[in-house]
Parts: C-alpha cells; sequence; structure tokens
C-alpha cells in the first residue's frame, strides 16, 4: 500500500497543529482556476511541498497550495492545485488531499477542472456540472480503491450511482440562474482519461458514442474517493475547449488555451463558488 492509515493520521495531525481552521467544506481548483480561493477572507496558506507526506503539483496552471480561509461563515480549505496520473503520481498519492480532508472533519468537497467539450451543444467557455461519469483508467484497473480496504474510511464495494449529489446539483442551477449565468450553465457526463496527450479523433467519436459530454484528465479519482468515505460531491467542469471530431478541422488544442479560457471565466466562476458555498452551508444546517 502506497499510503498508510499513519500517513493519513501524521498529515492531519500536522495541519490541525498548523492553523487553528477546521474546514467543512473542501474546493479542488482546476487548471487555471486557483482564484477561487481570492473569495476568501482570513487565509492561511501552506505549500504543498512544506506539508508532510503531501505530493507536489507539477502541471502549469497549478500553484501548489493548500488555502483555508472563510467565506462568509463557513470554513473551507481550497487545493489550488490537483494531482494527475500524468505527472507519475500514484492514485492513492492524487487523492491523498480528500482523505485528510475527511479527518480534518470537511463534510463537502466541491470539485473543479477544466475539459474538452464532447457534446455538439456545448461552447467553450461552458460551465457543465458533472452529472456521472466514466471511469476510463478505472476500467483497466487505475483505480485508487484497489489493494486492502480501509474500513475507517469506507465500504469494499461502495455505490456510484450517486456520486455527484442531487441537491448540490440543484442548487447550482437555482444559483447560476439568479447570478444571470444560466446561458453557459450545462449539465452532462464527464470521461477520466490518463492523459497527458490530448485525444485522438478516433478517441473522441468512441467516446461520444459512450455517452460522454466531456473529458479530462481529472476529478474522477478524488470524487470516488470522497463518495467511498461518505462526503457530499458536487463537480464543475469549464469547457475551455471542443474536442475535434472531425478529421478535416484544423484546429490544434493547446494547453496554453486552456488557460486562457479558465482565465476568461474564473470571475464568474469564483461568484459562483462563493454563493454556492454560503447556500451549501444553510443547506446543511436546514438538513441536520
Amino acid at each position: 500500500i502506497c499510503c498508510s492509515f499513519e500517513d493519513y493520521k501524521l498529515t492531519t495531525e500536522w495541519l490541525l497543529n498548523q492553523t487553528s481552521h477546521r474546514p467543512k467544506i473542501a474546493v479542488i481548483c482546476g487548471s487555471g482556476l486557483g482564484l477561487l480561493a481570492d473569495g476568501a477572507t482570513n487565509k492561511q496558506t501552506f505549500r504543498y511541498q512544506d506539508i508532510p507526506n503531501f505530493p507536489v503539483s507539477t502541471a502549469p496552471g497549478h500553484e501548489g497550495r493548500l488555502v483555508f480561509g472563510t467565506i462568509e461563515d463557513t470554513p473551507c480549505v481550497f487545493m489550488q492545485g490537483h494531482f494527475h496520473l500524468y505527472e507519475g503520481y500514484s492514485l492513492c498519492q492524487v487523492t491523498f488531499p480528500i482523505r485528510i480532508f475527511k479527518l480534518m472533519g470537511v463534510e463537502s468537497v466541491l470539485v473543479t477542472n477544466a475539459s474538452g467539450g464532447i457534446c455538439p451543444d456545448f461552447k467553450v467557455g461552458d460551465i457543465m456540472i458533472i452529472k456521472d461519469h466514466i471511469n476510463l483508467p478505472g476500467f483497466a484497473g487505475q483505480h485508487p480503491l484497489c489493494g486492502p480496504n480501509d474500513e475507517r474510511f469506507g465500504i469494499r464495494f461502495p455505490c456510484m450511482s450517486d456520486a455527484y449529489s442531487k441537491d448540490l446539483r440543484r442548487l447550482v442551477l437555482e444559483v447560476g440562474s439568479e447570478l444571470g449565468c444560466s446561458d453557459f450553465i450545462r449539465e452532462g457526463v464527464y470521461c477520466m482519461v490518463s492523459g497527458p496527450n490530448f485525444e485522438t479523433i478516433a478517441e473522441a467519436r468512441m467516446l461520444l458514442i459512450l455517452g460522454c459530454d466531456s473529458v479530462g484528465m481529472s476529478a474522477v479519482p478524488e470524487v470516488t474517493v470522497a463518495k467511498h468515505c461518505g462526503l457530499r460531491v458536487l463537480g464543475l467542469s469549464l469547457i475551455t475547449n471542443m474536442v475535434s471530431l472531425d478529421y478535416s478541422r484544423e484546429e490544434r488544442v493547446n494547453h496554453e488555451e486552456v488557460l486562457q479560457i479558465s482565465k476568461m471565466r474564473a470571475e464568474v466562476l469564483q461568484k459562483l463558488v462563493t454563493t454556492l458555498i454560503c447556500r451549501f452551508q444553510q443547506q446543511s444546517i436546514n438538513t441536520n
């Protein structure tokens, strides 16, 4: 096993000793979306390399910082940058922070990322609420829950048919409508591939046939582990490019373009996330 319960415990205790923040909501910021933490006050920041056992972000657009802070009265933690299979990390390392958040008392996880649009109705700059996913690496045995199961986190065979909270998805539609974003908020199925190359045209066509609306290289391992350990999950994917399905098209996707679109939508996303967090908390208070 690459991460033992002792590793998780040590990192959790180190963080609890270093900060007085006790987050209830964790936000994972995808490529170029580190700005999501800007709405928080009373911030305390740790660089990943200073946190015991923590992996380090190597992908461009991922700052590699853990930011604790408050939005309204809600204590939050933001991951400015997450980890990917293509960086050479094991899925145990990719998902390491999720179990730390669980042990710190986090109840809900908001995962954001950048993805390529496959659904022909989507446009660059759309925000897709993830209603379900296809875990392609998981089909091939690259799965974060492979290996001995630790009952302290969750059961051996977790159900994934309700991985993304219906209530939270409904909330995004409500908040999006209030903020005037309904025109570019979509809902769809996200597919994870391991990368780092962007998809071939034949692969993209296959994903379209499988019912995928967008494709990316992250998010699913974290969502799987969060669901396994009983956290509420919401996934938002920013469509930063349209995946080529046509051999006669000349455009070539590149990472700079992805970061550019992230920058363009960052402000709207930040407002959306900040408003959502305030409502999340109200919702938990009402349901508890």
